[in-house]
């Protein structure tokens, strides 16, 4: 690279920070409250800017617990796929007998027109018998289609089968060509298609829109329609932020000062390469940020975490690419040479490690819900944009800095030389730790497990009792946070209480652990006499916000990625002691966690999972980075000689 061209690099470089820095720090102010930049601002989910709490109430009888599970479940599932296009992460969950509580962040028109009038869903033929139900349909989606005879563009609404209807769709539709297959919603005749062809596929198309928010609208009742029960809404109300005023500037400068020692760390380790990896994080970080705006994806605390695993691994990526130079230079290379033999030798471990992870997020981002989505979309968006910068943009950025002059080698560093540590050969040291370590902890989730429960779960997990106060004045989150949370905190027996202010009201709902008739009572009495509150005080039991579902779906999600990255080790790596040693890794490392939270009573919630899907995927890209070296030294080659794998794996 010649040395104008390698300033113009640098000057790009420095235009791509700023640009960076500007639009990022415009979202950072938008999403924290600055009406100056409110169109810039990223979307927050429940815990870091409140939204829309919607009470229903079933239509009819007391409905049985599985009749509400199951409709507590889909309407989570419906919220998720809102048809304006937004990824929010709601919390439903039951309140009382008969009724259902929506918690919606950020709630747009759209979204209250999905919810509605949620209810039964069912097609029927002419005679008005019922053929098909909600329960028959996956999906329905607005879409622009195309008349087959005059090649207009009209509004449709696409239609997607269960596997389980599309045999049923395709035999009734076939034998009723011409036939008026009506759509019911809650008794009302939505939608009267007609019959055009047999449908085969598992998919259709229903048109004759008159435009498409008429097919946005159909679209929003057919898929909301697959509910168990008939419900009615009888309230809505904005609430606040569950985490409290301080939670989002706390997380952001959390983040921030993360980034800027991570920068200065690389700077010192690996001065003129720690300087270009500093520039293209700063970079990455605007980029991720643009993205996450770009895609309109809800940020929560989990989602938090995505992004954060995510520069850990662009910065691992960095770590690889330049201790890969240290040795080349260390081995007699030249500068120039160290840096394109280091980037190539890094290759194979960064793609795989950054694969392996991205396979792991598009699974959770399919199969999973709630926290567990929300971090997979941060972690797949941030992954791509890491391979990017560490792979593209560092790379031009060293060799920039090479090309302006800066070629001496102890601007680069050098690998000093040491003895490896013989791992191996302290094994049994290790392994006993190692087994001790985990016995501990199921020992304490057995102990823990007989006294009631394993893990310390949380109003996420378990449920408890909401408590709804108006008070004499509007006091505000921070008011609420240092004078009621400590009272509430004392009487339920927990720190785990969350506050949310009912909007344009004194009014502020507690949520805490189950509380009995007697504590009830007492809080009843305490808040009377603190706060001086004249209105009736209302209690009701609540069930968990992340439910047995939701829970389940996180498990498989996370099983099934396992599954396909592992293949993906053996694939890439053509041994099964490798995918075999990655298991036993990181089952070490989760049950290890786990111990602790089970010792330590950590409450468990909606960012545990968050946090497991995060040792997760640093344990599988650590794992790869050494099987990537260990299959260098290996050369392809099957070593019998005991000696000699141990010194490699050394």
């Amino acid at each position: 690279m010649k040395k104008n061209r390698g300033w113009l690099i640098l000057l790009l470089a420095l235009v791509c920070i700023a640009g960076a820095g500007f639009f990022g720090i415009r979202i950072v102010q938008g999403t924290t409250g600055n009406a100056k930049y409110e169109k810039e601002s990223i979307d927050l989910g429940l815990d870091l800017a409140g939204g829309v709490s919607i009470t229903y109430e079933v239509v009819g009888d007391v409905p049985t617990q599985t009749q509400l599970s199951d409709t507590i479940y889909k309407l989570q599932k419906r919220v998720e796929s809102s048809s304006d296009g937004s990824i929010t992460e709601p919390e439903v969950y039951q309140e009382g007998n008969k009724r259902i509580n929506v918690d919606i962040p950020g709630a747009t028109d759209e979204i209250f027109k999905t919810l509605q009038k949620p209810g039964k869903l069912e097609f029927r033929d002419p005679d008005g018998k019922v053929v098909f139900t909600g329960e028959d349909i996956k999906d329905a989606q607005p879409a622009t289609g195309t008349d087959s005879q005059t090649g207009t563009k009209n509004s449709v609404v696409e239609l997607t089968m269960t596997k389980a209807a599309k045999v049923k769709f395709a035999e009734y539709t076939q034998a009723h060509i011409g036939e008026v297959l009506a759509i019911y919603y809650n008794d009302e005749a939505i939608s009267k298609p007609t019959i055009q062809s047999a449908i085969t596929g598992g998919t259709a198309q229903i048109t004759g829109m008159k435009d498409f928010e008429e097919a946005k609208g159909l679209a929003s009742n057919i898929r909301i329609g697959t509910l168990d029960l008939e419900l009615k809404q009888i309230q809505a109300k904005e609430v606040s932020a569950k985490l409290g005023a301080t939670a989002l500037e706390t997380s952001l400068l959390a983040a921030g000062i993360g980034v800027l020692l991570v920068v200065l760390f690389m700077l010192i380790m690996y001065r003129i390469p720690g300087l270009a990896s500093g520039m293209a994080l700063m970079i990455y970080t605007g980029l991720t940020l643009i993205a996450i705006k770009a895609f309109g994806i809800t940020l929560t605390l989990p989602g938090i975490a995505g992004v954060i695993l995510s520069i850990g691994m662009a910065v691992d990526a960095n770590v690889i690419i330049f201790a890969r130079i240290r040795e080349e230079i260390s081995s007699g290379k030249t500068v120039q040479s160290a840096m394109k033999i280091g980037f190539e030798k890094a290759t194979s471990a960064i793609v795989d490690g950054n694969v392996t992870t991205f396979i792991a997020a598009v699974v959770l981002g399919v199969l999973g819900s709630g926290p567990v989505k929300g971090f997979a979309y941060t972690l797949g968006i941030g992954i791509v944009i890491s391979m990017f910068t560490a792979m593209v943009i560092t790379r031009f950025i060293l060799k920039a800095f090479y090309a302006v002059g800066i070629q001496d080698a102890k601007f680069y560093g050098k690998l000093d030389e040491r003895k490896p540590i013989d791992f191996v050969g302290k094994k049994a040291i290790f392994i006993t730790i190692a087994v001790l370590v985990i016995a501990s902890g199921l020992v304490a989730l057995g102990i823990h497990g007989k006294n009631g429960s394993a893990l310390n779960y949380s109003l996420e997990f378990m449920g408890g009792t909401t408590t709804n106060v108006t008070f004499k004045d509007n006091l505000s989150t921070e008011d609420l946070e240092k004078k009621v949370v400590p009272v509430v905190a004392k009487i339920a027996g927990n720190k785990d209480v969350q506050t949310q202010k009912i909007k344009n009201s004194n009014e502020v709902v507690i949520k805490t652990s189950f509380l009995s008739d007697d504590k009830r009572k007492e809080l009843e009495d305490k808040l009377g006499s603190d706060f001086g509150i004249d209105k009736k005080i209302t209690f009701e039991s609540i069930s968990s916000t992340v439910s047995s579902e939701t829970r389940m779906d996180a498990v498989k999600a996370v099983l099934i990625s396992l599954v396909f990255m592992l293949l993906y080790i053996w694939f890439r790596f053509k041994d099964i002691r490798f995918s075999a040693s990655a298991v036993i890794a990181l089952v070490h490392d989760v049950l290890i966690v786990l111990g602790f939270y089970a010792i330590a009573r950590i409450g468990v919630g909606g960012t545990f999972i968050a946090c497991m899907l995060t040792i997760v995927g640093y344990c599988i890209n650590a794992t790869i980075v050494v099987f990537d070296r260990i299959r260098e030294h290996l050369g392809g080659s099957t070593i019998h000689d005991p000696q000699k794998i141990k010194e490699i794996v050394n």
